[in-house]
């Protein structure tokens, strides 16, 4: 069954869409489902409001500075309606607000942006690079961290002196239109829009003549539909596609000491984070050992609705995300695969799956070679270094990537030969407001994050000038 669909709404007017609880199945509230038609007049406020928008660094870096002292003061509001339609635990929820709260601070203080750079080549000639923004901005973003993506593309761009029409998944549209209202209370009108619905909305957005630049993440297929439809109009694109980021544990490694660590790399937000840990490659003298580490930790991990306090694992988002994770593990144990732990649904309401642990996997099983998504890991044997760091390098995948060791030296020196956009030693999927963050090969294009990030969203004008008339 659709996990959304459209009706009519009798309290609004104008179509909507059913928006289900993944905790039990089950339709709790619904959204606007926008017609593509309708973008023109949202992308045209846009580019009026964004001809004020830009023109006052300050004025941006104040108004951004009280959108995040809001998003914290409707933290209560906001968190358990996104975990209702997302499935994550409540404190996981908060932590998503108060990422986003710091991110606003964050490029706040980046806001004035960077000042004039002056080009020195010798010529008797003053040269300058002065930085502008885009025009308005298309940010498309996923289901399992509604807000805290949404904030990882409008933040950047809304500093740098952009505006932004935002669209969430149709499967988690509530937490961020209610987001946006905070946001958009502090701002000017128009400066931060949301749009939801279904297909062909996205699409129609992505390739808006009046949109500047797309920010996505997504599946891959999605994201070259995307790059093709931002072709139309030359717009940027960047693009962050998802990955299937490998740990290769050292045989110097203390399984037990970072078995904890490893296991949440894993299955944090049931699984469902792109630069999630999807692959194990463990040493083949304590393959057994690592195995039965992860296995006990699933074992005794509490699945159950993200509003219950106890819980550890919420649902998979969505029917169509649970039924793929059933697919992955289905044909690992048809090519030979053998379940330690889970590899089922759990027997009651909602789109619950057992944490899962697969050893004897065939290195070219579907659960290995592509992106899963769930709470399922495999757990792969190797005998030498260069084969583990080969095996890990053998996707069309490049996002991330980690190193487990106690020599640290050796465990960078591993690192450095991953094929990926940030790897990690001892520890996996933290990043810093700071830092860039981009992948390679099918994970994307461009980079977010830090002052790279902002950068992202502007675009060089250079003025020269003789040093005399």
């Amino acid at each position: 069954m659709p996990t959304t669909q459209p009706r009519r709404s009798s309290m609004t007017g104008g179509e909507r869409f059913a928006v289900r609880d993944p905790a039990t199945g089950e339709i709790f509230e619904d959204a606007p489902d926008q017609r593509p038609d309708e973008l023109d007049a949202v992308v045209g406020r846009a580019e009026e409001a964004w001809r004020g928008w830009r023109a006052d660094p300050a004025a941006r870096a104040t108004a951004l500075l009280a959108a995040a002292d809001a998003v914290e003061a409707a933290g209560a509001d906001i968190a358990p309606l996104l975990t209702r339609e997302q499935g994550k635990p409540l404190a996981e929820s908060y932590a998503e607000i108060a990422r986003t709260a710091a991110r606003l601070r964050y490029f706040a203080e980046l806001a004035p942006g960077p000042g004039p750079q002056p080009i020195t080549d010798g010529r008797p000639v003053h040269g300058e690079i002065r930085w502008r923004p885009l025009g308005p901005v298309a940010a498309i973003v996923p289901w399992n961290f509604p807000l805290q993506l949404a904030s990882a593309k409008f933040a950047p761009a809304l500093a740098a002196g952009n505006t932004v029409v935002l669209k969430p998944s149709p499967f988690t549209p509530l937490a961020t239109r209610l987001l946006v209202s905070v946001v958009s209370a502090a701002l000017p009108e128009d400066v931060l829009t949301v749009v939801t619905g279904h297909e062909p909305l996205g699409a129609r957005l992505a390739s808006h003549p009046g949109i500047r630049h797309v920010t996505f993440t997504g599946s891959v297929p999605t994201g070259r539909a995307v790059a093709r439809g931002a072709a139309a109009s030359l717009g940027r694109v960047t693009l962050e596609l998802g990955g299937n980021d490998a740990a290769i544990l050292l045989e110097d490694v203390d399984v037990e000491r970072i078995a904890d660590r490893l296991f949440w790399a894993a299955f944090r937000n049931c699984g469902q984070v792109c630069m999630a840990v999807k692959r194990v490659y463990a040493p083949a003298r304590l393959h057994s050992d690592v195995v039965e580490a992860l296995a006990r930790r699933a074992k005794a991990a509490v699945v159950g609705p993200g509003l219950d306090p106890g819980t550890q694992l919420g649902p998979v988002n969505n029917a169509p995300q649970l039924a793929r994770v059933e697919g992955y593990t289905a044909r690992a144990v048809a090519d030979g695969a053998r379940v330690v732990t889970g590899g089922h649904r759990l027997d009651r309401q909602g789109h619950f799956y057992a944490p899962t642990i697969l050893a004897d996997v065939p290195p070219d099983s579907p659960v290995v070679t592509e992106e899963q998504f769930g709470p399922v890991l495999p757990v792969l044997p190797y005998g030498s270094l260069d084969e583990a760091v080969e095996a890990a390098n053998d996707t069309g995948f490049g996002l991330g990537g980690s190193v487990w060791g106690t020599d640290l030296d050796r465990a960078g020196a591993v690192a450095d030969r991953l094929e990926c956009g940030t790897a990690w030693i001892n520890h996996h999927a933290e990043l810093s407001l700071a830092q860039p963050f981009a992948g390679i090969k099918d994970s994307g294009v461009g980079v977010a994050g830090g002052l790279w990030g902002l950068y992202g969203n502007l675009r060089p004008f250079v003025v020269h000038r003789p040093e005399a008339a």
